[in-house]
Parts: structure tokens; C-alpha cells; sequence
């Protein structure tokens, strides 16, 4: 969508100039589906129309055109987590598939697979190919791992390794303190990532990296299913409170009562968010 703008920019189109799907086709050097996918995409947030056996055409000056950035670009990224999750995509697909379902030329579909592969959720194959990594799509498999989770943190928190970071802590703690202003206004994407920094962080001083990474995998084969819980954002406030509130009891020096207080955080978190399942 973002070319079909720019293109139109750089060419100084008025409002009502034609835009020929096959023109925009050869020079994005894709074919012509996904071109004409990403017009009507534009035609639905009213940049672009259609006419019958006419084609499309632009709906307003380009001097007026809006710039599609970053939440045009999440809106893309989080419908392929939710096909993926409703198993509307398969295990494995080609760059030119992706790009004809979304309707992207193809350095925008390469940016956005090379994103993904970045979160962790899929990989990349020998040719022109991809595949999605295992995931969770269960609310009891969702569930389970929750219960996981709770049990291995707590258990971090015990080890007699365990050694406070201060620049982690004060990082945390200004990240936290920013996101209970902040937190209406942030993407899923962002929610998501600040809040498995904070849990990895804990896992990080306790010095064993099998914590550490048990807790990443399992931050990555929840993280779809996050995304689609995180659209219902009321618990947000409560969870920044409470990672601030363990910190406080961490830095106390109670970490029997800061392994308890981390086992039901999650456990609550989990519990509420599987309800949200089913």
C-alpha cells in the first residue's frame, strides 16, 4: 500500500487520476494480484475507488495522501499472527505466496517475514521458502505452559546464585513506571516485549542459562497468543504495579516471599488471560 502512495506522490497524481493495476505491477515487479489487493485495501480506508470494468482510481490529491507507517505496518503483521493462530496459513509457504495473500510487493513481504523470523515464530528455508515454528493454540496448552512458567520463575528466584543487577533493576523499573503512563498508547508488539524483558532480566541473575532459556522458549511459543489477549489491555496497570512491586521485595532481600509473590503473579496472569480462550 505504502508504494502504491509513493508512487503516486512522486508522480504529483490529482484526485480522480486512474491508477492501472498492471502499470503498478510492472514497475513494483510483482504480478498483479497483490497490487490489486493492496488498492482495495485502499479503497476500504477511503484513499482510493473503484469503478466497474474501469478499474481503481485516487480519491484525493497526493499532496493529501497520509504517510502509512508503523501502525499500517502492525495492522499487516498482527493479521498474519491471527491467520497463522485460526490455522488459516500452512506450516510452510514461498515468499510469493506471502506476498500474493497480503498483497505486498515484495520487499515490503521480505521486511515484514524478516521481522517475524526476528520475533522467533518462524524460519527461514533453503530456496524461497518459510516455516512457522511450533506455537501454542490451545487454551489448556496455553494454560500449561503458564503453569510452567510459574513454577520455574519461582524457583529461579531461590537459587542461591540469584545476584541482583542494579542497572537491570533500575532499567526495569523505569520501563515499568513508563508503561503505566504509557500503556493505552502502546502497540501489542511493544506490550509483549517489555514484559518478557522483565521476566528473562529475573531469569538472567540467577547465572544458569537452562532458566534462562526454558523461559524463552516458552516466551516464544506463547508470544501469538499474547498478541491476540493483549487487544484487552485492562490488566496492564495491574501487572506493571505488581513487577514493581516484586522488585521492591527482590531489593529487600525477601526472596521467599518474592518466589511466592512471583508464582502467583503468573499464575493469576495465566489464568485470567486462558479465560479469554475459551
Amino acid at each position: 500500500m505504502s508504494q502504491i502512495l509513493d508512487h503516486a506522490r512522486a508522480e504529483g497524481m490529482a484526485c480522480g487520476q486512474h491508477l492501472p493495476a498492471q502499470r503498478l505491477a510492472d514497475s513494483f515487479r510483482v504480478s498483479r494480484a497483490p497490487v490489486v489487493s493492496a488498492l482495495r485495501k485502499l479503497e476500504e480506508i477511503g484513499l482510493v475507488r473503484s469503478e466497474e470494468n474501469r478499474g481503481f482510481f485516487l480519491n484525493r490529491d497526493a499532496s493529501n495522501l497520509p504517510h502509512l507507517g508503523e501502525e499500517a505496518e502492525d495492522a499487516i503483521y498482527f493479521r498474519v499472527a491471527d491467520d497463522r493462530l485460526s490455522g488459516r496459513l500452512p506450516d510452510r509457504f514461498s515468499a510469493s505466496e506471502f506476498m500474493r495473500t497480503y498483497g505486498l510487493p515484495r520487499g515490503r513481504a521480505l521486511e515484514l517475514l524478516r521481522r517475524i523470523e526476528d520475533e522467533g515464530w518462524i524460519d527461514r528455508l533453503p530456496g524461497n521458502g518459510w516455516q512457522f515454528r511450533e506455537t501454542l493454540t490451545s487454551p489448556k496448552a496455553y494454560a500449561d505452559a503458564y503453569d510452567f512458567r510459574a513454577s520455574v520463575e519461582r524457583e529461579a528466584l531461590l537459587q542461591p546464585r540469584f545476584r541482583i543487577d542494579p542497572d537491570a533493576f533500575a532499567a526495569a523499573r523505569a520501563t515499568q513506571t513508563a508503561l503505566l503512563q504509557s500503556w493505552p498508547h502502546e502497540s501489542r508488539s511493544a506490550i509483549f516485549a517489555q514484559n518478557v524483558e522483565f521476566h528473562e532480566m529475573l531469569m538472567r541473575c540467577t547465572g544458569n542459562v537452562f532458566f534462562l532459556e526454558a523461559v524463552r522458549r516458552l516466551n516464544r511459543v506463547r508470544r501469538l497468543i499474547e498478541y491476540r489477549i493483549t487487544t484487552d489491555r485492562t490488566r496492564l496497570p495491574q501487572q506493571c504495579r505488581e513487577h514493581l512491586a516484586l522488585l521492591d521485595m527482590i531489593e529487600g532481600g525477601d526472596m521467599t516471599a518474592a518466589a511466592d509473590f512471583l508464582y502467583r503473579h503468573i499464575r493469576e496472569a495465566g489464568l485470567a488471560k486462558a479465560a479469554q480462550l475459551t
